[in-house]
Protein backbone atom coordinates (compact mmCIF):
# COMPACT_ATOMS: atom_id res chain seq x y z
CA UNK A 1 0.00 0.00 0.00
CA UNK A 2 1.30 3.07 -1.08
CA UNK A 3 2.09 5.63 1.72
CA UNK A 4 0.91 9.25 2.26
CA UNK A 5 3.29 11.42 0.89
CA UNK A 6 4.08 14.25 3.99
CA UNK A 7 3.32 17.94 3.75
CA UNK A 8 6.89 18.29 3.47
CA UNK A 9 7.59 16.20 0.30
CA UNK A 10 4.37 17.88 -1.16
CA UNK A 11 5.04 21.04 -0.93
CA UNK A 12 8.86 19.79 -2.57
CA UNK A 13 7.21 18.35 -4.91
CA UNK A 14 5.30 21.90 -5.76
CA UNK A 15 9.20 23.38 -6.02
CA UNK A 16 9.14 25.81 -2.23
CA UNK A 17 12.32 26.17 -1.46
CA UNK A 18 14.03 25.33 1.54
CA UNK A 19 14.32 29.53 2.29
CA UNK A 20 10.98 29.48 1.20
CA UNK A 21 9.48 26.92 4.26
CA UNK A 22 11.91 28.37 6.65
CA UNK A 23 10.69 32.03 5.64
CA UNK A 24 7.00 30.92 6.47
CA UNK A 25 7.65 28.67 9.39
CA UNK A 26 9.79 31.75 10.50
CA UNK A 27 6.69 34.30 9.90
CA UNK A 28 4.01 31.56 11.39
CA UNK A 29 6.05 31.40 15.03
CA UNK A 30 6.53 35.41 14.87
CA UNK A 31 2.71 35.57 14.54
CA UNK A 32 2.02 32.95 17.28
CA UNK A 33 4.41 34.77 19.08
CA UNK A 34 6.63 32.30 20.13
CA UNK A 35 10.23 32.19 20.32
CA UNK A 36 12.74 31.72 17.54
CA UNK A 37 13.85 28.67 18.83
CA UNK A 38 10.28 27.46 17.49
CA UNK A 39 11.06 27.59 14.02
CA UNK A 40 13.26 24.53 14.02
CA UNK A 41 10.20 22.80 15.48
CA UNK A 42 7.61 24.28 13.67
CA UNK A 43 9.21 23.22 10.27
CA UNK A 44 10.06 19.65 11.48
CA UNK A 45 6.63 19.23 12.49
CA UNK A 46 5.23 20.52 9.62
CA UNK A 47 7.83 18.54 7.05
CA UNK A 48 6.61 15.17 9.18
CA UNK A 49 2.83 15.68 9.37
CA UNK A 50 0.60 13.21 7.39
CA UNK A 51 -1.96 15.35 5.39
CA UNK A 52 -4.94 15.85 8.04
CA UNK A 53 -8.36 15.55 6.92
CA UNK A 54 -10.61 18.34 6.61
CA UNK A 55 -14.31 18.89 5.84
CA UNK A 56 -15.22 22.39 4.58
CA UNK A 57 -18.66 22.94 5.23
CA UNK A 58 -20.06 26.08 3.49
CA UNK A 59 -24.12 26.89 4.35
CA UNK A 60 -25.49 30.73 4.29
CA UNK A 61 -22.26 32.64 2.84
CA UNK A 62 -20.95 34.10 -0.52
CA UNK A 63 -17.58 32.14 -1.47
CA UNK A 64 -15.23 35.06 -0.16
CA UNK A 65 -13.63 33.03 2.25
CA UNK A 66 -12.78 30.31 0.32
CA UNK A 67 -12.11 33.19 -2.53
CA UNK A 68 -9.82 35.03 -0.02
CA UNK A 69 -7.75 31.88 0.52
CA UNK A 70 -7.30 30.87 -3.28
CA UNK A 71 -7.39 33.69 -4.95
CA UNK A 72 -3.91 34.96 -4.83
CA UNK A 73 -2.23 37.04 -6.93
CA UNK A 74 0.80 34.10 -7.23
CA UNK A 75 1.05 30.65 -5.38
CA UNK A 76 2.04 31.50 -1.81
CA UNK A 77 3.03 28.70 0.84
CA UNK A 78 -0.28 29.57 3.10
CA UNK A 79 -2.23 28.27 -0.34
CA UNK A 80 0.40 25.32 -0.55
CA UNK A 81 0.12 24.15 2.90
CA UNK A 82 -3.40 24.75 2.80
CA UNK A 83 -3.51 22.80 -0.81
CA UNK A 84 -1.21 20.19 1.53
CA UNK A 85 -4.05 19.23 3.84
CA UNK A 86 -6.71 16.36 2.51
CA UNK A 87 -9.66 18.38 1.87
CA UNK A 88 -12.17 15.65 1.52
CA UNK A 89 -14.74 17.85 1.21
CA UNK A 90 -15.73 21.33 -0.34
CA UNK A 91 -18.94 22.22 -2.39
CA UNK A 92 -17.03 24.58 -4.19
CA UNK A 93 -13.68 22.99 -4.95
CA UNK A 94 -14.50 19.53 -4.86
CA UNK A 95 -14.61 17.89 -8.12
CA UNK A 96 -17.88 15.18 -6.83
CA UNK A 97 -21.19 16.07 -6.89
CA UNK A 98 -24.10 14.48 -5.58
CA UNK A 99 -24.30 11.20 -3.97
CA UNK A 100 -20.49 10.90 -4.19
CA UNK A 101 -19.81 14.19 -2.85
CA UNK A 102 -22.16 12.71 0.23
CA UNK A 103 -19.98 9.44 0.14
CA UNK A 104 -16.97 11.16 0.50
CA UNK A 105 -17.67 13.24 3.20
CA UNK A 106 -19.11 9.93 5.52
CA UNK A 107 -15.95 8.50 4.22
CA UNK A 108 -13.34 11.16 6.14
CA UNK A 109 -15.67 11.11 9.04
CA UNK A 110 -15.72 7.24 9.55
CA UNK A 111 -11.56 6.72 8.65
CA UNK A 112 -10.67 9.87 10.17
CA UNK A 113 -12.99 9.70 13.29
CA UNK A 114 -12.26 11.79 16.03
CA UNK A 115 -8.83 13.55 14.02
CA UNK A 116 -10.67 15.49 11.09
CA UNK A 117 -11.23 19.36 11.32
CA UNK A 118 -14.32 20.80 10.20
CA UNK A 119 -13.87 24.16 8.82
CA UNK A 120 -17.43 26.03 8.47
CA UNK A 121 -18.00 29.33 6.60
CA UNK A 122 -21.59 30.73 6.24
CA UNK A 123 -24.13 31.20 9.37
CA UNK A 124 -26.62 28.56 9.98
CA UNK A 125 -30.24 29.23 9.91
CA UNK A 126 -32.58 28.28 12.36
CA UNK A 127 -35.90 30.27 11.89
CA UNK A 128 -36.79 28.12 8.47
CA UNK A 129 -34.23 24.94 8.08
CA UNK A 130 -35.31 24.83 4.87
CA UNK A 131 -34.11 28.14 3.52
CA UNK A 132 -30.78 25.92 3.16
CA UNK A 133 -30.07 22.84 2.68
CA UNK A 134 -27.70 20.48 1.06
CA UNK A 135 -28.19 16.85 -0.27
CA UNK A 136 -31.92 17.33 1.21
CA UNK A 137 -30.61 17.67 4.73
CA UNK A 138 -30.97 21.16 6.30
CA UNK A 139 -27.64 23.19 7.31
CA UNK A 140 -28.21 22.80 11.44
CA UNK A 141 -28.45 18.71 10.83
CA UNK A 142 -25.47 18.46 8.63
CA UNK A 143 -23.73 20.04 10.96
CA UNK A 144 -24.33 18.14 14.10
CA UNK A 145 -23.95 15.33 11.90
CA UNK A 146 -20.46 16.07 10.67
CA UNK A 147 -18.98 17.94 13.72
CA UNK A 148 -20.04 14.47 15.95
CA UNK A 149 -16.56 13.14 14.92
CA UNK A 150 -14.10 16.01 14.72
CA UNK A 151 -11.15 16.78 17.04
CA UNK A 152 -11.98 20.62 16.34
CA UNK A 153 -14.07 23.30 14.51
CA UNK A 154 -13.07 26.17 12.84
CA UNK A 155 -15.64 29.02 11.84
CA UNK A 156 -14.37 30.71 8.77
CA UNK A 157 -15.46 34.17 8.51
CA UNK A 158 -17.99 36.51 10.17
CA UNK A 159 -20.55 34.77 9.30
CA UNK A 160 -19.99 31.66 11.05
CA UNK A 161 -18.05 33.47 13.45
CA UNK A 162 -20.88 35.64 14.50
CA UNK A 163 -24.06 34.97 11.89
CA UNK A 164 -23.08 37.95 9.63
CA UNK A 165 -24.60 39.15 7.17
CA UNK A 166 -27.30 36.88 6.74
CA UNK A 167 -27.85 37.39 10.34
CA UNK A 168 -28.33 41.23 9.96
CA UNK A 169 -31.76 42.99 11.39
CA UNK A 170 -34.12 41.81 10.39
CA UNK A 171 -32.69 38.70 10.34
CA UNK A 172 -35.19 36.59 8.13
CA UNK A 173 -33.79 33.45 8.45
CA UNK A 174 -32.96 33.37 12.32
CA UNK A 175 -29.48 33.06 11.31
CA UNK A 176 -27.25 31.97 14.03
CA UNK A 177 -22.95 30.93 14.26
CA UNK A 178 -21.74 27.80 14.68
CA UNK A 179 -20.84 28.43 18.07
CA UNK A 180 -24.27 28.78 18.96
CA UNK A 181 -24.77 25.46 18.01
CA UNK A 182 -21.74 23.42 18.75
CA UNK A 183 -21.71 23.05 22.36
CA UNK A 184 -19.06 19.79 23.02
CA UNK A 185 -16.48 20.59 20.52
CA UNK A 186 -13.35 23.12 20.22
CA UNK A 187 -14.24 25.96 18.26
CA UNK A 188 -12.00 28.66 17.03
CA UNK A 189 -13.48 31.96 15.06
CA UNK A 190 -11.63 33.40 12.80
CA UNK A 191 -13.83 36.44 11.70
CA UNK A 192 -13.53 38.94 8.73
CA UNK A 193 -14.86 39.25 5.97
CA UNK A 194 -13.21 37.81 4.32
CA UNK A 195 -10.47 36.78 6.38
CA UNK A 196 -6.77 37.06 6.24
CA UNK A 197 -5.63 34.05 3.99
CA UNK A 198 -2.44 34.34 6.96
CA UNK A 199 -4.80 33.81 10.02
CA UNK A 200 -6.53 30.58 8.40
CA UNK A 201 -3.37 28.76 7.91
CA UNK A 202 -1.47 29.84 10.96
CA UNK A 203 -4.57 27.87 13.03
CA UNK A 204 -4.08 24.72 10.73
CA UNK A 205 -0.27 25.30 11.60
CA UNK A 206 -0.64 25.18 15.14
CA UNK A 207 -2.54 22.65 14.84
CA UNK A 208 -0.07 20.35 12.62
CA UNK A 209 2.38 21.43 15.12
CA UNK A 210 1.58 21.41 18.00
CA UNK A 211 -2.04 19.41 18.21
CA UNK A 212 -3.55 22.68 19.75
CA UNK A 213 -5.21 25.18 18.86
CA UNK A 214 -4.26 28.40 19.79
CA UNK A 215 -5.56 30.95 23.07
CA UNK A 216 -8.90 32.51 22.35
CA UNK A 217 -9.98 35.50 23.32
CA UNK A 218 -13.51 36.23 24.78
CA UNK A 219 -15.60 35.87 21.23
CA UNK A 220 -13.23 32.57 20.70
CA UNK A 221 -10.69 34.22 18.63
CA UNK A 222 -6.89 34.03 18.32
CA UNK A 223 -5.52 36.02 20.62
CA UNK A 224 -2.40 36.53 18.16
CA UNK A 225 -4.15 37.93 15.66
CA UNK A 226 -7.06 39.68 17.22
CA UNK A 227 -5.20 40.77 20.64
CA UNK A 228 -4.71 44.16 19.40
CA UNK A 229 -6.65 47.07 17.54
CA UNK A 230 -6.25 47.81 14.12
CA UNK A 231 -5.89 51.32 15.04
CA UNK A 232 -2.85 50.55 17.38
CA UNK A 233 -0.72 49.58 14.58
CA UNK A 234 -2.15 51.75 11.91
CA UNK A 235 0.53 54.21 10.37
CA UNK A 236 -2.04 56.45 10.04
CA UNK A 237 -2.53 57.51 13.85
CA UNK A 238 -0.19 59.58 14.27
CA UNK A 239 -2.35 61.98 12.35
CA UNK A 240 -5.02 61.08 14.68
CA UNK A 241 -2.80 61.89 17.52
CA UNK A 242 -2.24 65.45 15.83
CA UNK A 243 -5.70 65.71 15.46
CA UNK A 244 -5.44 66.02 11.52
CA UNK A 245 -8.69 63.99 9.82
CA UNK A 246 -9.54 63.83 6.28
CA UNK A 247 -13.31 64.90 5.90
CA UNK A 248 -13.82 63.97 2.94
CA UNK A 249 -12.39 61.29 0.32
CA UNK A 250 -10.94 63.71 -2.23
CA UNK A 251 -9.60 66.55 -0.03
CA UNK A 252 -6.19 67.21 0.56
CA UNK A 253 -6.24 65.66 4.05
CA UNK A 254 -7.46 62.56 2.38
CA UNK A 255 -4.69 63.21 -0.10
CA UNK A 256 -2.16 63.60 2.32
CA UNK A 257 -2.96 60.33 4.04
CA UNK A 258 -4.67 62.08 7.33
CA UNK A 259 -6.69 59.91 9.58
CA UNK A 260 -10.02 58.38 8.16
CA UNK A 261 -11.38 58.23 11.71
CA UNK A 262 -14.05 61.24 10.85
CA UNK A 263 -15.23 58.99 7.96
CA UNK A 264 -16.29 56.32 9.77
CA UNK A 265 -13.14 54.43 10.46
CA UNK A 266 -14.05 51.39 13.21
CA UNK A 267 -10.32 50.69 13.57
CA UNK A 268 -10.22 52.35 17.21
CA UNK A 269 -12.70 49.16 18.27
CA UNK A 270 -11.87 46.30 15.85
CA UNK A 271 -9.96 43.66 16.73
CA UNK A 272 -7.29 42.23 14.00
CA UNK A 273 -4.04 42.36 12.44
CA UNK A 274 -4.54 43.82 8.77
CA UNK A 275 -2.81 46.30 9.70
CA UNK A 276 0.48 44.29 10.33
CA UNK A 277 -0.08 41.16 8.16
CA UNK A 278 -2.48 42.87 5.70
CA UNK A 279 -3.31 41.23 2.56
CA UNK A 280 -2.03 40.01 -1.24
CA UNK A 281 1.22 39.02 0.15
CA UNK A 282 1.50 41.76 2.67
CA UNK A 283 0.69 44.18 -0.05
CA UNK A 284 -1.86 46.65 1.57
CA UNK A 285 -5.33 46.96 3.45
CA UNK A 286 -8.22 49.13 3.29
CA UNK A 287 -6.76 51.53 5.26
CA UNK A 288 -3.92 51.95 3.35
CA UNK A 289 -5.78 51.89 0.38
CA UNK A 290 -7.53 55.06 1.26
CA UNK A 291 -11.05 53.23 2.61
CA UNK A 292 -12.24 53.62 6.32
CA UNK A 293 -12.09 49.96 8.35
CA UNK A 294 -15.66 48.53 8.48
CA UNK A 295 -14.84 46.78 11.21
CA UNK A 296 -15.58 43.18 9.72
CA UNK A 297 -13.88 41.05 12.40
CA UNK A 298 -16.35 42.61 15.21
CA UNK A 299 -19.34 41.02 15.76
CA UNK A 300 -22.74 42.68 14.85
CA UNK A 301 -20.68 45.12 12.69
CA UNK A 302 -23.36 44.72 9.95
CA UNK A 303 -26.19 46.39 12.22
CA UNK A 304 -24.23 49.53 13.69
CA UNK A 305 -25.33 52.02 11.86
CA UNK A 306 -23.71 53.80 8.38
CA UNK A 307 -20.46 52.97 7.60
CA UNK A 308 -19.26 56.62 6.93
CA UNK A 309 -20.35 57.67 10.35
CA UNK A 310 -18.00 58.90 12.82
CA UNK A 311 -18.10 56.23 15.47
CA UNK A 312 -20.55 57.84 18.44
CA UNK A 313 -22.75 56.85 21.29
CA UNK A 314 -25.33 56.00 18.78
CA UNK A 315 -24.18 53.09 17.95
CA UNK A 316 -21.55 52.11 19.61
CA UNK A 317 -21.24 51.72 23.76
CA UNK A 318 -17.89 53.41 24.40
CA UNK A 319 -18.62 56.17 21.66
CA UNK A 320 -18.32 58.68 24.83
CA UNK A 321 -14.85 57.44 24.93
CA UNK A 322 -14.03 57.16 20.94
CA UNK A 323 -15.47 60.80 20.63
CA UNK A 324 -13.22 62.07 23.81
CA UNK A 325 -10.17 60.49 22.84
CA UNK A 326 -11.14 62.23 18.79
CA UNK A 327 -11.74 65.68 20.45
CA UNK A 328 -8.27 64.96 22.80
CA UNK A 329 -6.82 64.10 19.10
CA UNK A 330 -7.69 67.32 17.56
CA UNK A 331 -6.79 69.58 20.73
CA UNK A 332 -2.98 67.75 21.41
CA UNK A 333 -2.94 68.55 17.29
CA UNK A 334 -3.58 72.60 17.95
CA UNK A 335 -1.15 72.13 21.19
CA UNK A 336 1.62 70.68 18.77
CA UNK A 337 0.99 73.24 16.13
CA UNK A 338 1.48 76.34 18.61
CA UNK A 339 4.24 74.80 19.89
CA UNK A 340 5.92 74.21 16.14
CA UNK A 341 4.68 78.06 15.30
CA UNK A 342 6.58 79.11 18.65
CA UNK A 343 9.48 77.38 18.14
CA UNK A 344 9.98 78.55 14.51
CA UNK A 345 9.15 82.26 15.36
CA UNK A 346 12.22 81.72 18.26
CA UNK A 347 14.65 80.25 15.51
CA UNK A 348 13.30 83.65 13.16
CA UNK A 349 13.69 86.43 15.99
CA UNK A 350 17.15 84.74 17.04
CA UNK A 351 18.37 85.21 12.98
Amino acid sequence: MKKTPTVGEILQAKGVSRRGFLKYCATTASILALPPSMIPRIAEAIESARRPSVIWLSFQECTGCTESLTRSASPTVEGLIFDAISLDYHHTLQAAAGDQAEAARHAAMEENHGGYLVLVDGSIPLGNPGYSTIAGMSNVDMLKETVAGAAAVVSIGSCAAFGGIPGADPNPTGAVSVSDIVKNKPVVNVPGCPPIPMVMTAVLAQFLTFGTLPELDKYGRPMTFYGTTIHDRCYRRPFYEQGKFAKTFDDEGAKAGWCLFRLGCRGPITYNSCATTKWNSGTSFPIEAGHPCLGCSEPGFWDKGGFYEPLSTVHFGSGTQLAGAAAAGVALGAVAAAAGRRHQNKFAKEE
